[in-house]
């Protein structure tokens, strides 16, 4: 099953998996591509992730997680080319965060449509580096890049209470649903100025089904 931090307890889920995160520790965060750096607010640089990065995004997760299974969920959906955008939040030199976005699929639909959504997660950041709003950092970078390539939605399974705070607020208010009964904590940030376009059950990368 899947594992939620809050405050420092980790504890299992009947989702298959949710994002590490709370509002005092872990949070979210991925990306691939040109490592060109953005410095958020709070001046910890977040860049899309490098082939040197590999080991230590995986060592993120790893601490963060009781299992490897979302760590290995990360090199799965890279292997795959499913790894739409895989960021890192680094701190003198070193990796202390990672968010993942990856491709879903809305409705039924064979595969992604352009311009269509992505799930968020899985998100992470350092033990020793947590509650400096680095999660939110990642997060925020995430959505926003989505926004500017034209995606239509992002959908994550975690913490109202934090992802709230990101623009994110309950899916199925928009008409979407989860394979796994996620509730609340199955959440949308909408991108696109018109709304939704298609509605019903969104589905996630195959590679996902390993946390099950």
């Amino acid at each position: 099953s899947a594992l939620i931090s809050t405050d420092g307890q980790t504890r299992a889920l009947n989702q298959p998996f949710v994002t590490t995160i709370s509002s005092s520790h872990s949070q979210l965060g991925v990306h691939t591509g040109m490592a060109k750096s953005t410095t958020p607010a709070a001046g910890v640089p977040v860049r899309p992730e490098t082939p040197d990065d590999i080991a230590a995004i995986f060592n993120v997760h790893r601490q963060s997680f009781e299992t490897p299974g979302e760590a290995d969920l990360v090199n799965d959906l890279r292997g795959a080319g499913r790894l739409t955008r895989s960021l890192v939040a680094v701190v003198d030199s070193e990796v202390v965060g990672h968010v993942a976005l990856s491709p879903v699929t809305v409705g039924g639909s064979v595969v992604p449509t352009e311009g269509g959504g992505l799930g968020l997660g899985p998100v992470a950041v350092l033990p020793t580096h947590r509650n400096q709003g680095i999660a939110t950092q990642l997060v925020n970078t995430a959505t926003a890049w989505a926004t500017e390539q034209g995606y239509e939605f992002v959908v994550v399974l975690g913490s109202p209470a934090f992802y709230s705070r990101c623009g994110f607020s309950p899916a199925k208010a928009a008409g979407l649903s989860d394979e796994y009964g996620g509730g609340d904590a199955f959440q949308v940030k909408v991108l696109a100025e018109g709304g939704l376009i298609k509605k019903g059950l969104v589905a996630y990368a195959p590679e996902f089904a390993k946390l099950s």
